[in-house]
């Protein structure tokens, strides 16, 4: 009997397409049929690959202890094990740290052992939206562990681990795992899967990758110096010294404060901290008028959604919305927790729009880079944002007498950042209330001296920025090299 064909010129082939029975294998979802994904499977497939099992000695999946006993599970950055999520692989193979949390050591050799990772250890997404099979490579000397997104496979060499995260970051690698990917609105790969990868060896794909990761590691470090200068152009330009930080011996971390200062007020030695007091004391020599920010907007508390309120983001939803939490600079497109349309009646006076000022009122489990930041919304991609309890909105400024970016980056400048620190309740996390974050002080100059600033600064993130995207460049172009080296 012959072949069926589709004749209609206007359907996409690469999304409309017959299969024959005879080609049907053990898997019945269309996705893993597409025309292309078997056309790179064949072509891999004809260089007569190992799999990804052949190099596995062991592999093996985390958990993630209850975000509502913190106190039980978590740790402070310094005291803690490093708990790596999705978010921390990267396509380099580079593991990155700006967004991790930490597990205290008892969880780390008890709940969460037989996850433990180790130096030269491979590190796989196996679940979650976009990219399937993101691989990175546990650094020497690191000790840490994952949750459940992600597993880790010991290969017992650190130079087969680089080749395989290579080659798995690539494109290639890249659709491989995602036809093997099963799961719908969640995609995941279970470890058959997952081993069933077939693996092209080739050093060149190492070196390409190498290549790419100094150039993004020069890039960042560019950038990183470019954004540094920010404070003190700003406090430079309000006529602001900073103190010098006092060498951290202990004969400086020892100090007194009189009975009168400590009487009627916090009895807890950090908010006394000299160098704490000597930040807040500079601020006064601002050559402009200090207002308080209760005298500038107001300030609007999040909403407690329960854990048992999320829900698992489809493509098919007619409307995205997301629970905007203190991580990341808040970006609505990253590691975001999903709510039901429903929600957007429901809980309407906690919608963002683009243009609101949002704050973090909480360090997250130790991280005191996140706490007070803050951030005005923008390109929030037609999806409906809700406020969570741990951020606060700004909100009813007078325009005329106050420039919403030179106030958010006063507010993210290191002198009332650490006063939100200074200011916050302390434990296993920072949080500071409405009270304290409305309680700081800030510079308030004529108007066409904030557009100056305002506009100077943006100036300085739009080159930090132009550096941090060449890296996207230089992985697209390695992406194509590594194909012509593999396929052709």
């Amino acid at each position: 009997m012959s072949n069926y064909t589709i004749s209609n010129p206007t359907l996409n082939p690469k999304r409309v397409f017959i299969l024959q029975k005879s080609e049907v294998e053990k898997r019945f979802d269309p996705f893993f049929y597409i025309p292309e994904l078997l056309e790179l499977e064949k072509k891999v497939l004809a260089k007569q690959p190992k799999k990804l099992r052949d190099y596995v000695l062991k592999v093996a999946s985390g958990a993630t202890p209850k975000t509502t006993e913190t106190e039980l599970y978590y740790s402070e950055k310094e005291n803690g094990i490093p708990f790596l999520r999705v978010q921390n692989l990267s396509p380099t193979g580079v593991l990155e740290f700006d967004d991790c949390k930490y597990i205290n050591e008892e969880t780390h050799n008890g709940m969460l052992k037989r996850s433990q990772v180790s130096a030269g250890d491979l590190l796989v997404k196996i679940t979650g939206v976009g990219r399937m099979a993101i691989a990175s490579v546990a650094p020497e000397g690191f000790i840490g562990n994952i949750n459940q997104h992600v597993c880790v496979i010991k290969t017992g060499s650190k130079e087969i681990s680089e080749t395989l995260s290579a080659f798995l970051n690539s494109d290639i690698g890249e659709k491989l795992a995602s036809r093997r990917s099963a799961g719908g609105t969640r995609p995941a790969l279970d470890y058959p899967a997952l081993l069933s990868i077939p693996i092209i060896e080739d050093k060149r794909i190492l070196e390409i990758t190498n290549k790419v990761i100094l150039q993004k590691q020069t890039n960042e470090a560019e950038a990183e110096k470019i954004l540094a200068s920010i404070d003190d152009y700003l406090l430079g330009e309000l006529g602001i010294t900073l103190p010098t930080p006092p060498e951290n011996t202990l004969k400086n971390r020892m100090f007194i404060s009189t009975y009168l200062q400590v009487t009627g007020n916090r009895y807890d030695p950090f908010f006394y901290k000299s160098y704490l007091v000597e930040l807040e004391k500079s601020l006064n020599n601002s050559k402009y008028k200090l207002i308080k920010l209760q005298n500038i907007c107001k300030l609007q508390n999040g909403y407690a959604f329960k854990s048992s309120d999320y829900i698992d983001f489809s493509e098919t939803m007619n409307v995205r919305m997301s629970n905007i939490r203190p991580n990341n600079n808040f970006d609505p497109d990253y590691n975001p927790k999903y709510l039901p349309n429903e929600y957007a009646d429901t809980y309407k006076d906690f919608l963002l729009n683009d243009g609101d000022v949002i704050i973090a009122m909480t360090d997250m489990a130790g991280d005191p880079k996140i706490l007070g930041v803050p951030t005005v919304i923008s390109n929030s991609n037609n999806r409906k944002l809700l406020l969570n309890q741990r951020v606060g909105k700004l909100f009813d400024f007078n325009l005329s007498e106050i420039n919403i970016e030179y106030l958010k980056e006063i507010l993210g400048s290191k002198l009332i950042k650490s006063y939100y620190n200074k200011m916050g309740a302390r434990g296993v996390q920072i949080n500071i209330s409405s009270e304290q974050i409305l309680s700081a002080k800030v510079p308030v100059p004529p108007l066409d001296k904030q557009n100056e600033i305002a506009d100077h600064i943006t100036n300085i993130r739009n080159q930090a920025q132009e550096l941090k995207d060449k890296t996207k460049d230089l992985l697209k172009k390695a992406s194509e090299e590594i194909e012509e080296i593999l396929l052709n």
